[in-house]
Parts: structure tokens; C-alpha cells; sequence
């Protein structure tokens, strides 16, 4: 595992088997992210980012190849095992928010600790902490219909971070989002990340992308182009 990476990937393919078609999804993918980066995936619809995506997030495994994250060889788990590792390691933040509608804020947010055992009084106390971290701690008690999109998006990434995860995967978080929205949510994953919080990002939109420090570009399979960006 290369020094100081959460995440290493080595040589993964993808291959999808439809009927007696095969799709190869991904064709030998090797990158490597830093504890404390901000990277960017970008590639055109049928490039294989959102089967990236899936095996970064352990919702699949690699067919060859070796994915670690934070040392662990994810390819070795069974599903018990990855839904574990989900829980404990990655934190996510999707396009259409996920929120429960009837319940409040401050629940949504205590969720993953809910699944993970951990006592009422604890979670609750950690989900308002990070409500607050992300500068919505005055609508704990509204649902999800009480919001703005904005705010829901802000609810949906305190609940990424509840468990204080190693890896925060977002998948196109502000494709709902006016322009104005966009830029404020973006401006806090610059805050989370110069805290020390790794961000991997499948966006198509080029603004969005220029935010993180590292730019990687999926085509076909592969990974065609890795490069820093200008706010690196």
C-alpha cells in the first residue's frame, strides 16, 4: 500500500456479465489518495467513474485487482463485512439527499449511529455537534420539507460525517442545486477538507471539479488523465 494512502487501488477491473455478453466496466484502474486529499472523479456517461464509485464505497467488489482502504483489502469481505466497513470508514453524500421525510434533522443525522449501537444520549449529542459543523444547528427539529434543498444537501453531509468516517465520497452533491447553493456548499467542502477531511467527488461539472486540489479523468475504463488543480 502506497505511504500514507486511505485509499489504493491496484490493477482493478470491473467486468459485468450480461446474459452471455461481458461489459467491462473498469480495465485496470491504479490510483492512490492521500489521507487529507480532495480529489475530484470526472468522466463522461458509460466511463466506468460510477462503477468506480461503487467499489470505492465498498457497494461492490473489484473482479481483479486490490482495493485497500485505510489498510483494509476490501476484495477479502464478505457483505457482512462491507457493510461494516461502510459504516465505520466511509461517510456519503448523494445527489438527491436520501433523508428519512418524516423525520427530523437532528435524527437523520444520528442514523449511522443508531446502526452502529451507539447510545441514544451519544449520538444525539454527535449529530447536533455536527449539525452545527456544517452551520445548520438551528434546524435540528425540521424535516426534511422544512428546508431548502441547500439545507437538506447540509443535513445529508452532517450525516456523512457522524462517524467521523475516513473517506467522505460524495456523488454529484450539488447536481440539485441553484448556482448560488452550489457555490456556498462548495466553499464548505473546502472547510472540511482544510480540517483534515479526505473528499472524493464524482461530479460531470467542470466548476465543481476545479474546487479540489486533484483532477482524476475516466474514460473507457481507464484513467486517462491525474493531475492538480489550481487550487492545489
Amino acid at each position: 500500500m502506497s505511504d500514507g494512502a486511505v485509499i489504493d487501488v491496484r490493477d482493478v477491473t470491473k467486468v459485468y456479465k450480461m446474459g452471455d455478453v461481458e461489459v467491462r466496466a473498469l480495465r485496470g484502474v491504479t490510483f492512490s489518495v492521500a489521507r487529507g486529499e480532495y480529489v475530484a472523479i470526472m468522466g463522461p456517461s458509460g466511463s466506468g467513474k460510477s462503477t468506480l464509485m461503487n467499489l470505492l464505497g465498498c457497494l461492490d467488489r473489484p473482479t481483479t485487482g486490490t482495493y485497500r482502504l485505510d489498510g483494509t483489502d476490501v476484495g477479502t469481505l464478505d457483505d457482512n463485512q462491507l457493510a461494516a466497513i461502510r459504516l465505520s470508514k466511509l461517510g456519503f453524500v448523494f445527489q438527491g439527499f436520501n433523508l428519512l421525510p418524516r423525520t427530523s434533522a437532528l435524527r437523520n443525522v444520528a442514523l449511522p449511529l443508531f446502526y452502529a449501537g451507539v447510545p441514544t444520549g451519544q449520538r444525539m449529542d454527535a449529530a447536533m455537534r455536527r449539525l452545527r459543523e456544517v452551520g445548520i444547528g438551528d434546524r435540528a427539529e425540521h424535516r426534511p420539507n422544512e428546508l431548502s434543498g441547500g439545507q437538506q444537501q447540509r443535513v445529508a453531509i452532517a450525516r456523512a460525517l457522524v462517524n467521523d468516517p475516513a473517506v467522505l465520497l460524495a456523488d454529484e452533491p450539488t447536481g440539485n442545486l441553484d448556482s448560488q447553493t452550489s457555490a456556498e456548499l462548495m466553499e464548505l467542502f473546502d472547510n472540511l477538507n482544510r480540517d483534515g477531511r479526505t473528499i472524493i467527488m464524482v461530479t460531470h461539472d467542470a466548476e465543481v471539479a476545479r474546487n479540489a486540489k486533484r483532477i482524476v479523468r475516466v474514460r473507457d475504463g481507464l484513467i486517462v488523465a491525474d493531475e492538480a488543480t489550481a487550487s492545489a
